[in-house]
């Protein structure tokens, strides 16, 4: 194992944005839809003759102001669409590495789902080998480990995320967890129950979203119901003392998305984010980026911002990337690899 919290220095507010720019760190919570910008959207149109009702990216770009989840999620089903070939996939997830790259990120969990795009008619095959060829050059080309992880739509329903699960076993050692998202309110975890059970059996990691505008008890059936090792958001949990106590003893991690919180209106300001008082009461949370193309910023811009918004320490930074290590789902020596390469970066700043 590499080596616990090293005696971190403090670091004056100037310097902080680039220490959290050249700190290492791992991705834990980001759609890969939601990283298609709109550049790579128009031409994706272009190569697949699929028409798009923005006359241009500016335009599209001006679209992105959500009041919640669902307006959100609207135009990013309509920004799919483009999307038709194995290669479309593939060019879309290398776009995201190369960002998460230049945001000194070593690895990166990918949430994909194959519902929206079998609706479309295409097969999960091409949505899976696409996705999973851009993983698997990440090392060479990127200097990074990738994983994908997929999500059954939770608007639909459990039978739908069984058949979803069905097609993908074919390309099992492509995958390694199961996660779930979309439109969270009204379809709690246990509507999928029988599904993660399935998915727990076949060997899958398993992981939720939860608590990010629903309430804490859609974070506890997500622990208890379905059995799962991380929470993605889980920011609804510090209106529940015993869960906080819980998530903080059992070492439960969150994927929390600062900047996703405030876009979609969780949290009215990035300074009333309630990041800085999880670190404080013991949680394992991490910083991600959701939905960088529509939420504003990559994993970089959402540490710089909600740091600037908290005033947030270097020792916050520092459990952050640890923590976010901690939770991935890499196997040990990896894992000790990487947090000596964090150590390293903390010592730059002594």
């Amino acid at each position: 194992m590499a080596s616990t919290h090293p005696s971190v220095q403090p670091v004056a507010a100037d310097r902080m944005p680039a220490l959290l720019r050249a700190m290492p760190k791992a991705e834990l919570h980001m759609h890969i839809e939601g990283s298609l910008e709109p550049e790579l959207m128009f031409a994706l149109a272009k190569r697949n003759h699929v028409p798009l009702r923005f006359p241009s990216e500016q335009a599209l770009r001006d679209a992105y102001v959500f009041n919640n989840l669902q307006e959100f999620l609207d135009i990013y089903h309509e920004g799919t669409m483009v999307l038709k070939t194995e290669q479309d996939f593939y060019d879309m997830t290398c776009a995201y590495l190369a960002r998460a790259q230049a945001d000194n990120v070593l690895h990166t969990e990918i949430f994909f789902d194959t519902q929206t795009h079998t609706g479309h008619g295409l097969s999960a095959e091409v949505v899976i080998n696409g996705l999973y060829r851009a993983c698997a050059d990440a090392p060479a080309k990127f200097g990074m480990t990738a994983s994908l992880i997929l999500c059954f739509l939770r608007h639909l329903s459990e039978e739908e995320a069984f058949e979803c699960l069905e097609q993908a076993l074919p390309l099992r050692d492509k995958i390694v967890g199961i996660g779930l998202a979309s439109s969270e309110v009204g379809h709690p975890p246990e509507k999928f129950a029988k599904v993660y059970a399935r998915a727990k059996q076949l060997g899958f990691r398993l992981v939720a979203h939860a608590g990010e505008e629903a309430p804490p008890a859609y974070i506890w059936s997500a622990l208890d119901v379905l059995k799962v090792e991380r929470i993605d958001h889980g920011v609804q949990a510090i209106h529940d003392a015993a869960l906080m106590q819980r998530l903080a003893k059992d070492r439960i991690p969150l994927t929390v998305c600062p900047l996703s919180n405030l876009k979609l209106r969780v949290f009215p300001t990035l300074a009333q984010h309630n990041i800085g008082a999880m670190l404080d009461a013991g949680i394992m949370a991490t910083v991600n980026s959701d939905d960088p193309a529509y939420f504003g910023g990559y994993i970089n811009e959402n540490f710089t911002q909600t740091f600037a918004a908290l005033g947030l320490t270097a020792q916050h930074a520092y459990t952050l990337a640890r923590n976010s290590f901690d939770a991935s789902f890499i196997d040990a020596s990896l894992r000790a690899k990487y947090l000596e390469r964090l150590d390293a970066a903390f010592e730059t700043f002594r």
